[in-house]
């Protein structure tokens, strides 16, 4: 049985300018009909998953009404055996945020939020294109723990043009003021078909890679002397918090995805779905595929991946499975940017901040 489940809902209010994930605006019908499809996809897959993740992303799925939820996550509980369940996450922007719709997804059993607050100066939150300001996403938490969530991950993004170091520090300690469960820090990326991929190329936007770096190492210092263990490179939490369902993912471990544009990995195979949600509805409501591509994926390939993921986690790479790239490690080590601790191979302070670096040595 197939233990993760990830699922696409790609309708946002606001199209963020640096966001490259799936998205597109809602209508009303257009939702109903993408959550027949979606329902009717789930039900295709239903006896070969038994769920111990299930994580809801976007988009923005915290945009869907009450009603909507209602038809989503009672069809998804009548589907599937949940009795395994473990953690259940859906992002939330803290704009879409109200006390209703928490109660709601509370006692459908969903227990993580993973909340993008980004920043909480309200500068850079503007050049983000986000909708909130600093003060509704800290409301908007305040409302998860309200409505009785106990594990919540604040979202962060640093690089972001305009935005200093002191900027950064302020962000970081009005996260840990709220004594969330784990925080995910990101560097901004230009993604090809993105607003700001296109400013960067007319050179309206431009990296700081410096400050990035300062950035980047101030987030391990400050949240590191909090208690937070950085798991992953990009992601920290507290003792037990670590987010299951991208720990899966970051193991090689089989999942399927649901929803226009998801991927699913089972086995050999990776497929992902019609990246538009007007195809994917049509095509699955019809009997046809949702699926738009699909390959193999030999031994190698999955090795290196695992490999790849597994350096950028605090569990390393274990010698066992490293013998394909151990010249590149040693030469790696005598760079300063891995160690070897016990039986396996870990990333220096200065590999984490180079970790796209050590990646490649698996590629």
């Amino acid at each position: 049985m197939i233990e993760h489940l990830y699922i696409h809902i790609p309708f946002c209010p606001n199209i963020c300018p640096y966001c490259a994930f799936y998205k597109e605006s809602a209508g009303r019908e257009r939702v109903e009909t993408f959550l027949d499809a979606l329902l009717l996809e789930t039900e295709h897959w239903s006896l070969r998953l038994k769920p111990k993740t299930v994580f809801f992303g976007g988009g923005t799925p915290s945009a869907l009404s009450i009603s909507q939820f209602e038809k989503l996550l009672g069809g998804l509980r009548s589907q599937l055996d949940l009795s395994n369940l473990e953690e259940w996450t859906i992002e939330m922007n803290p704009a879409t945020v109200a006390a209703d719709k928490a109660a709601l997804l509370k006692d459908f059993g969903i227990n993580r939020i993973s909340m993008g607050v980004q920043s909480w100066d309200d500068a850079v939150l503007k050049s983000l294109g986000r909708t909130h300001d600093a003060d509704k996403a800290e409301e908007s938490f305040q409302v998860l723990r309200d409505a009785g969530f106990d594990n919540v991950s604040i979202d962060l993004i640093f690089g972001v043009p305009g935005q200093s170091l002191k900027s950064w520090r302020e962000t970081l300690e009005r996260s840990l003021s709220l004594a969330p469960e784990h925080l995910s820090a990101y560097g901004l990326t230009y993604e090809e078909d993105t607003e700001f991929f296109q400013k960067l190329g007319r050179g309206e936007m431009a990296p700081d890679e410096g400050l990035e770096a300062d950035q980047f190492e101030l987030t391990a210092e400050l949240l590191g002397n909090a208690g937070y263990a950085q798991y992953e490179v990009s992601n920290y939490a507290l003792a037990g918090q670590e987010s299951i369902h991208n720990s899966a993912y970051w193991r090689g471990y089989d999942y399927i995805g649901l929803g226009p544009s998801a991927f699913s990995t089972v086995g050999s195979k990776r497929w992902r779905n019609i990246r538009d949600t007007g195809v994917y509805s049509e095509s699955t409501m019809t009997g046809r595929t949702a699926v738009d591509f699909e390959e193999e994926v030999s031994d190698r390939i999955k090795a290196g991946e695992r490999a790849a993921f597994g350096m950028r986690t605090n569990t390393g790479l274990p010698f066992s499975e490293s013998s394909s790239w151990e010249n590149e490690l040693r030469k790696a080590a005598g760079e300063g940017l891995v160690i070897v601790e016990r039986d396996r191979w870990l990333l220096t302070a200065k590999g984490r901040l180079l970790a796209d670096m050590v990646a490649e040595i698996f590629v």
